[in-house]
């Protein structure tokens, strides 16, 4: 599958509005022509509530192109660019074929796949649709989030190569369904067993083990 990057996109924290109230939210990105990613963060970009979000298995949040069209189709709307406050907006990524710890060059970093997005109701403010949150969560589109293995540039026309194929092809899709709808204890049993899956969701996963376990 051709990959590739259609939006560049990052922003630090704003005071946002949704039906007259105010609020505070990373979520609203502008789009660049190249950023600097960072073990931590990339440059020019940040995150409002550090409790929840960003971190180093975090840096960079990845969108697939493809899923606009069905959400503009579904809501008959049209979305501004990286309304789902992604840094990536690409082509050729979707979660059924992104695997956790896959590695990728893009421009000069190295980025490795560390977990899924688990999307909060900021998404339905930013949007304007009240409903996109509960629909995301039903079907898997959510995106996904990379670590930074080598620091570097990326730019709005830098290939995405896959660099390594990650062997046990755990693919943010299924850890997905498995977590919100399967709920099988062998699924959880092989995700956990992918070192390279964040600790923030090894803890959610651990927790829904243990919880299917006592029942």
């Amino acid at each position: 599958m051709t990959t590739e990057i259609i939006w560049l996109s990052k922003g630090k924290p704003k005071t946002l509005l949704h039906k007259g109230r105010e609020y505070r939210s990373g979520i609203s990105k502008d789009q660049v022509e190249s950023f600097e990613v960072t073990f931590e963060r990339v440059s020019g970009d940040d995150v409002e509530n550090h409790e929840f979000h960003g971190g180093a298995d975090r840096v960079v949040c990845l969108y697939p192109y493809e899923h606009y069209a069905f959400w503009e189709s579904t809501y008959q709307t049209t979305l501004r660019k990286a309304a789902f406050g992604e840094n990536l907006t690409a082509k050729g990524m979707i979660e059924t074929n992104v695997c956790v710890g896959d590695v990728y060059k893009i421009g000069d970093a190295v980025l490795q796949v560390a977990q899924g997005r688990f999307p909060c109701a900021t998404i339905n403010k930013h949007t304007n649709i009240n409903t996109i949150l509960n629909k995301m969560i039903e079907l898997g589109y959510t995106g996904f989030f990379f670590r930074v293995l080598k620091e570097g540039t990326i730019t709005a026309k830098s290939d995405i190569k896959l660099l390594e194929k990650h062997p046990k092809q755990v693919s943010i899709a299924s850890i997905h369904h498995t977590y919100f709808h399967q709920q099988d204890l062998s699924k959880i049993e092989t995700i956990l067993s992918v070192d390279e899956l964040s600790l923030e969701w090894k803890k959610r996963l651990i927790k829904l083990y243990n919880q299917l376990l006592s029942k």
